[in-house]
């Protein structure tokens, strides 16, 4: 049984358009992806696609005119609202895109030291400080006199020395130098092979192809692929999907190779499959109705073409 399970998410927006007038737009669509224990799980896919939307969903701080449809659920039990709360912080440990997540009145190192709920917690700060290569005297700054590359590594300090069974890492790398990047994905890889699980949420897909299991590749808003990492390989051959070839080929280590059109925007969805205008494989059966997900070749895809 999957440790965390998202099913047919739906996530959409009220907005206002004039006075009276309100709009629904749809910005998550039947969105399936499950997280096992001892795993990483890496989300790619481009600026828009849901991922940090997917990630505020789980932890339950989606803005007040956000619409939920669908189940999320941990360890079998599906998530209510007062569970979410629960959940936040003590078993889900969230590392933010953003550092404006730290309290900005709190000096960082009794930040950190908040989220080790057991133990010397002085002394496990102390301790990850030193791994992420922050001085002892960082923990008494301020998050304002930090760095946008020291503020990360905090962000990501606050995450390891919690008691959580699963961090959901939403871009923790990005001002990193590459050593401290290195330390900071290795220290992902053992948080799961001590059995727990990560989601990581990222736009580089060569720093996860070293540390992840699997891969969900995103696009406007559903999940369109998920296959292990074995598969991101050759010329995408074992890739199911006409997206996650694209995306693969797309790598300047793989010919750098464009594609037509752009990703929709929310409130211009086509009908049928979300990718069928940029596919070169579409017909006519792709515009009637978005496909299922399935299971093809140990991983799971969501096209009537898929072989």
């Amino acid at each position: 049984m999957p440790i965390l399970e998202v099913e047919n998410l739906s996530i959409s927006f009220t907005q206002y358009t004039s006075l009276f007038k309100q709009e629904q737009h749809q910005v998550i669509s039947s969105l399936n992806v499950a997280l096992e224990e001892g795993e990483i799980l890496a989300v790619v896919g481009s600026s828009g696609s849901g991922k940090s939307l997917l990630a505020h969903a789980i932890l339950g701080i989606l803005p007040a005119n956000a619409n939920i449809t669908g189940k999320i659920s941990y360890d079998g039990v599906v998530i209510s609202e007062s569970m979410q709360a629960d959940l936040r912080g003590n078993k889900i440990a969230f590392i933010p895109q953003s550092v404006t997540y730290l309290d900005p009145l709190m000096k960082v190192g009794k930040q950190v030291r908040y989220s080790h709920k057991s133990g010397d917690s002085i002394s496990a700060q102390r301790k990850v400080f030193e791994r992420y290569q922050l001085k002892q005297g960082v923990e008494d700054l301020f998050p304002f006199q930090l760095s946008g590359g020291m503020a990360r590594r905090t962000l990501l300090s606050t995450a390891m020395i919690s008691d959580a069974k699963i961090i959901i890492a939403d871009e923790p790398t990005p001002g990193m130098d590459p050593v401290v990047m290195k330390e900071a994905l290795s220290s992902l890889r053992e948080f799961a092979d001590e059995g727990r699980a990560v989601m990581l949420i990222t736009h580089d897909i060569d720093s996860a192809l070293k540390i992840a299991d699997k891969i969900a590749v995103f696009y406007a808003g559903t999940t369109v692929e998920i296959a292990p990492v074995a598969d991101f390989c050759g010329d995408g051959e074992l890739l199911r999907h006409p997206y996650s070839k694209a995306l693969w080929k797309a790598l300047p280590q793989n010919g750098f190779v464009p594609i037509k059109g752009n990703q929709p925007q929310p409130n211009s969805l086509p009908s049928g499959c979300l990718f069928g205008p940029r596919c070169d494989a579409a017909n006519k059966d792709c515009g009637q109705i978005q496909p299922e997900m399935v299971e093809l070749r140990g991983g799971m895809v969501r096209c009537i073409h898929a072989t």
